[in-house]
Order: structure tokens, then C-alpha cells, then sequence
């Protein structure tokens, strides 16, 4: 086998011509070249989206993640009764730390899972792999319904919840970038933020219906009742509601993009690395070619992860461990929070199609940099009022981070290794910082005593967050890289190629 070449890339006027002995041996690299000196837009290089293709495609993806999202919820809600259950050592703090670690467990393994799902989603297709992760949640979640509690079978019931929390980890890590990518490419390139923003409505659906359901349950049953079995009632829904996921799944098409994917479709900026970028769900040339990008992503999800689960999982716990609110009382306030949410989400997916990805994403950093502090103080306050407008702010925050992520980080990769990269990148950054958040929080009030922990915790992730939104390029209402344009209609695919003809050189 010839070895590979390496090309420069400073530029494409500027850069070198490979010699015509390579381009026979590598006739993708050859195309590319072509489409270099020659960078025509035919009619047929667009795609025309049908939109209630689209709209199946984008219901089928956010239901499906609001189930999987209420699987892997169920955990946070039912961290206290789980650490009764799991952890009887009669020190309340021990036991909800050991609750926490044990949430935390799952995101060890998602980087794994987003590097075993990534790829073969990029090699296979994107459908499969995401009918497959929703199998194994469901398993996963449903078997912690039927582990027996430490009374019965001691240290072995532990030990199975861990088990069966690995599976929720690995299965999740296939998840998210298989569903953000999934809506990226059905979604028409100037309506992308919108349709992207279901996704996240589907997140905060599946968070809904976990918290709903738990509150409900706590009230009717009391703390005895959950302790005694209504706290597997949540994780024994998985089953069915699994089966619902993966049947709206398998029967969508495969995205277009995936489906015009070949080694022809290599995007010119990358024609000089094409030989190494061509292999579909190759995880070294995703290390190798985009580590700036992977780099970006984690810095970005690490921000977002923090006060998204800082919000959505940990505050309840905050409110009745730091507040003494019961624990229906904390839920249900939460689930006012994510209804507010859910209202206005795909409006900022609206927002960001119109002003771009960059400005969003940054007033919600900002937004967590300025008002974190400020929130929690009202918090603090302890009235129903008071609290109400802490969360509302923190949750108005973060609605601009719910609302542009799913558009924003697809596009950061080209076709042929989105969903593995973002994969990895996601579920990295997720495992680091996302996960160990209500542990970490946890740990920094009981060694410093100081209960405004959560708002300094969010502070120095948005910090980070406003560097990162800063060093992105803005992908609003372009073709995703490596994949051609994608618009609405007919009229709008012929006068884009128009515009795109080529210039005479002489």
C-alpha cells in the first residue's frame, strides 16, 4: 500500500496541487481538487427537504429522547429515596452522597458508549444505532425496578445498581449526538436552530414527566410507601415506554445527508486531508484531524452540562437538604421551572436561526455569569415566591443554552464523522463535569459550609462558556460542513445555484 501524503492547507488559492500520480490513487482526493479549481453548485448538489418528512424525522428523535431522557432522570428525583433503599448507613448526607457517586457512575461509561455508538453510527447509519441505545436504556432502567434493596440481599443490591447504571451510561452515550445529528440533517439549513430545538424540548419532556410522576407518586404514597416500593414504579415504565421509542424510531428514513454521503462528497476546505478523512466512523482520524474541534466542544458542554444539571437535577435536593422543603414541594417547583421552559424553548431555536448561534449562546453564559449569584440569593430567601423567581432566572439562562446547542455542535463536524465526534466530545465533557455536578456541589457545601456553592459552581462554568462561545465560528443558516445545501423548496435550491455558478478564469 503507497504511503500517505500530507498536504499544506494554509489556504486554498495558495495551497499545492497534488501530483497527478496521487490523485489516480485517491480519486476522491481527486474530485475535491476538481471542486477547488472549479467550485460549481449544480442544481442536483442540493438538497430539497420535504417538510413532513422533516417533522416526522424531528417528533421521532425528541420523543424518543424525551424517553430516554426520562429514564436516566428518574435517578436524580429519587436520589433520596435511593440512598435510604441502597446506602442505609443513618447519616442522611453519607446516604446522599453514595446516591450521588452512584449517578455519577453512569457517566463514566459515556464516553465509552459515545465511542462504540459514534462511529458505527457514522459507518452504519444513523437510525440503527439510536433504535439500539434506546433498547439498552430501557433494559437498563427497567432492571433497577427489580434490584432488591440492601435489607434483602446486603451488599449486593448496591452492586447491581451500579451495574444497571453503567448500562444507562453507555447506552446515553450514543444518545445525544446521535439524535442532534439525526435532526441537523433532515433540517433545512436556515431553519436548523428551530427544528433543533425539539430535541431539547423532548430533554425537558422526559424531565417533566420523570419529575411529575415521582411528585405525584411521593404525595400519595408518603416516604414510607416510596421507600417501601413506589420508587420502582418510575423505572419499571421504561419498558413500555421503550418499546413506543424504538418503534417511532425504525420507522424513519435515514437522514439525506447520510444517505448522499460518499467519498465524492468530501468538503473542499478538507481536500487536502481526504485520504485520511474519507473512512466513515474512523475514531483516530476523528483525534487526529479534529482535536481543535473536539477540544471546543468539551470546553462548550462543560458549561452547559454544569448548569443544566446543576438546574434540572440538583436543585430539588438543594431545596430540601438546604431549605427543608419536602421533597413533592422542590419537584414541584422544578416542574413549574420546566414547563416555563418548554413554553419558550423553540422560540430561542427561532432566535438563533434569525440572530445566529453565537449571540444566543452567549447571553446565556452571560446571563449565568451575572445573575447566577442573584438567583441563588433569592433562593436562599426561602418564600414560594422567591424561589419561583430565582429558578425562573436561572432557568431563562439556561433555555438560551437548551434552545441552540442541538443546531450549534453538529455543525462543528463534517458529515462523514459528526455523530462520532460529537459523540465523543459530548459524552467527554458530560462524564468530566456534567454528571459528578450534584456530587461536586454536594461535597463543596459540606466542606465549606457555604450553600451559595451551586451559584460560584455555575459562575466558573460560564466563564468558560462565554471563552468557548467566543472562539466558535458561526454556523447559522450555512450548509452543515460536508454535506451540500439544504433548503425549503424548489425556487430557493435553483436561485441558490444560480448564484453559485462559476466564474470564468482566464
Amino acid at each position: 500500500m503507497p504511503p500517505e501524503r500530507k498536504y499544506a492547507t494554509s489556504s486554498p488559492e495558495n495551497d499545492p496541487v497534488p501530483d497527478s500520480a496521487a490523485l489516480r490513487r485517491h480519486p476522491a482526493l481527486f474530485r475535491a481538487v476538481r471542486r477547488r479549481q472549479n467550485p460549481r453548485l449544480r442544481r442536483s448538489d442540493i438538497t430539497v427537504t420535504d417538510e413532513n418528512a422533516v417533522r416526522r424525522a424531528v417528533r421521532a428523535a425528541s420523543l424518543g429522547n424525551a424517553m430516554e431522557w426520562f429514564d436516566f432522570g428518574i435517578y436524580s428525583y429519587l436520589a433520596a429515596t435511593i440512598g435510604r433503599v441502597f446506602f442505609p448507613s443513618g447519616n442522611p448526607t453519607v446516604q446522599l452522597l453514595s446516591s450521588f457517586a452512584t449517578f455519577a457512575v453512569a457517566f463514566l461509561v459515556r464516553p465509552l458508549g459515545g465511542m462504540v455508538f459514534g462511529p458505527m453510527g457514522d459507518r452504519i447509519g444513523r437510525k440503527k444505532v439510536l433504535a439500539l441505545t434506546m433498547i439498552l436504556m430501557a433494559i437498563g432502567t427497567a432492571a433497577i425496578g427489580l434490584v432488591p434493596g440492601y435489607a434483602t440481599i446486603g451488599f449486593w443490591a448496591p452492586v447491581l445498581l451500579i451495574l444497571f447504571r453503567l448500562l444507562q451510561g453507555f447506552s446515553t452515550g450514543g444518545e445525544y449526538g446521535g439524535a442532534s445529528t439525526f435532526i441537523a440533517e433532515y433540517a433545512p439549513d436556515k431553519r436548523r436552530g428551530y427544528f433543533g430545538s425539539f430535541l431539547e424540548l423532548g430533554t425537558l419532556a422526559g424531565y417533566t414527566g420523570a419529575a411529575g410522576l415521582v411528585t405525584a407518586l411521593t404525595a400519595w404514597l408518603g416516604t414510607d410507601g416510596m421507600d417501601s416500593w413506589g420508587w420502582r414504579v418510575p423505572f419499571l415504565l421504561a419498558a413500555p415506554l421503550g418499546v413506543v421509542g424504538i418503534h417511532l424510531r425504525l420507522r424513519l428514513d435515514e437522514t439525506p445527508a447520510f444517505l448522499r454521503l460518499d467519498d465524492a462528497d468530501v468538503h473542499v476546505s478538507e481536500a487536502a486531508d481526504a485520504v485520511e478523512t474519507t473512512a466513515r466512523g474512523d475514531l483516530a482520524a476523528i483525534f487526529r484531524t479534529h482535536w481543535r474541534a473536539l477540544l471546543l466542544c468539551v470546553a462548550l458542554v462543560g458549561a452547559y452540562n454544569i448548569t443544566d444539571y446543576m438546574l434540572l437535577s440538583y436543585m430539588p435536593t438543594y431545596l430540601s437538604d438546604e431549605l427543608h422543603y419536602t421533597e413533592t414541594h422542590g419537584l414541584l417547583v422544578l416542574v413549574a421551572t420546566m414547563v416555563v421552559l418548554m413554553l419558550v424553548i423553540n422560540q430561542v431555536g427561532r432566535l438563533s436561526d434569525r440572530f445566529g448561534r453565537k449571540p444566543v449562546l452567549m447571553t446565556g453564559m452571560l446571563g449565568f455569569l451575572v445573575f447566577a449569584a442573584p438567583a441563588f440569593l433569592l433562593v436562599r430567601r426561602g418564600s414560594l415566591l422567591a424561589i419561583t423567581a430565582g429558578m425562573l432566572i436561572l432557568g431563562l439562562c439556561l433555555v438560551c443554552l437548551l434552545g441552540t446547542m442541538s443546531a450549534a455542535l453538529p455543525a462543528m463536524f463534517p458529515t462523514s464523522v459528526r455523530y462520532g465526534s460529537l459523540s465523543v466530545g459530548y459524552n467527554v465533557s458530560a462524564s468530566l463535569f456534567g454528571g459528578t455536578t450534584p456530587l461536586v456541589i454536594t461535597a463543596l457545601i459540606s466542606a465549606t459550609g457555604s450553600a451559595m456553592m451551586p451559584a460560584y459552581y455555575a459562575m466558573a462554568a460560564a466563564l468558560v462558556g462565554v471563552v468557548a462561545v467566543a472562539c466558535m465560528k458561526e454556523t447559522a443558516r450555512r450548509p452543515l460542513e460536508g454535506s451540500p445545501p439544504s433548503v425549503q423548496t424548489e425556487e430557493e435550491a435553483a436561485e441558490l445555484a444560480e448564484s453559485r455558478a462559476p466564474t470564468p478564469k482566464f
